[in-house]
């Protein structure tokens, strides 16, 4: 389940980069979650509503994960797409297992002398990146784009996105996955209605063309329904930690799938760095000695 996650969100970054000129980044974050919301409608929305006092109950927890999860996290990746190489952004994404695990020991879990010396890793490897840069677009061959602003936005939805998964080992007892997904793709959406509008208003709408619609269709249902489900399924199985453990894939998938299809080049700083911070998360992220599972199926 985290492996298929992880690729298939490869492919998101992508298409955010693919689309960062054509469809503005609020508007880009909208259309894929209202796309994910009709998704997976018709397998949470009744369990849902059955589940609405628990939902209510809980109502600061679904809050905080919508945010996190859906409103921030994509918006902050599409405002990076504008001038971050999308290999750059999988680099930067991939620190995110250590962060997991650190988020993990605030909340009580003990991170011990390995989890450390990962995060330090990564740490060490984003620092690389942001003070050498890397990528660029196709054909410029060279120093390419640097870290930049960009750079920055990524590391905020990287922090947004650890949260995320650490918040999914706290669901609520008895709240099932898809009510789960259809209640914060809906709270995320509504999040997002004021920006929306504001993106609409202040930049103008964007066309609906093939090449604008079926990368959408693709980040609604692939990247949100299916992959969040499949996300979401594997935390729940093994915890946040273990589950980033994969997510060392994303990086070279990103960076492939940049090159085949965008025409991306690598800058030679994000080589180290991506060593580093892939280091960082096998180290970091992967289960340590008397570690527990995860927290229970649901």
């Amino acid at each position: 389940m985290a492996a298929l996650a992880t690729l298939v969100w490869s492919g998101s970054f992508v298409t955010s980069r693919a689309l960062h000129d054509s469809v503005p980044p609020v508007q880009q974050a909208f259309w894929r979650w209202l796309i994910a919301l009709a998704a997976v409608a018709p397998f949470g929305a009744s369990r849902a509503w059955r589940q609405r006092h628990l939902i209510r109950r809980h109502s600061g927890y679904v809050l905080l994960a919508s945010l996190l999860g859906v409103a921030l996290y994509n918006t902050l990746v599409n405002q990076a797409a504008l001038t971050t190489p999308a290999a750059t952004m999988g680099v930067v994404m991939a620190a995110s297992p250590v962060l997991m695990a650190l988020f993990e020991r605030l909340g009580g879990a003990r991170l011990g002398a390995r989890r450390t010396a990962g995060l330090l890793a990564a740490g060490a490897g984003v620092a690389l990146l942001v003070c050498g840069g890397s990528g660029g677009s196709g054909g410029s061959g060279g120093a390419g784009v640097g870290f930049g602003a960009g750079g920055l936005w990524m590391l905020a939805a990287t922090c947004c996105f650890a949260g995320y998964s650490a918040l999914l080992r706290r669901r609520p007892a008895g709240l099932g996955g898809t009510a789960f997904l259809f209640t914060t793709f809906l709270t995320g959406t509504v999040l997002l209605l004021p920006a929306q509008a504001v993106s609409v208003a202040v930049q103008g709408g964007f066309r609906p063309v093939p090449g604008t619609v079926l990368p959408l269709l693709y980040v609604g249902v692939a990247s949100s329904a299916v992959a969040f489900f499949a996300w979401n399924k594997a935390v729940a199985v093994i915890g946040a930690s273990r589950a980033g453990v994969v997510y060392y894939l994303q990086p070279v998938c990103v960076a492939l799938l940049s090159w085949a299809l965008l025409g991306e080049t690598t800058g030679r700083a994000a080589l180290p760095a991506m060593a580093l911070v892939l280091g960082g998360v096998v180290v970091g992220a992967g289960p340590g000695r008397g570690s527990r599972s995860g927290s229970r199926v649901r």
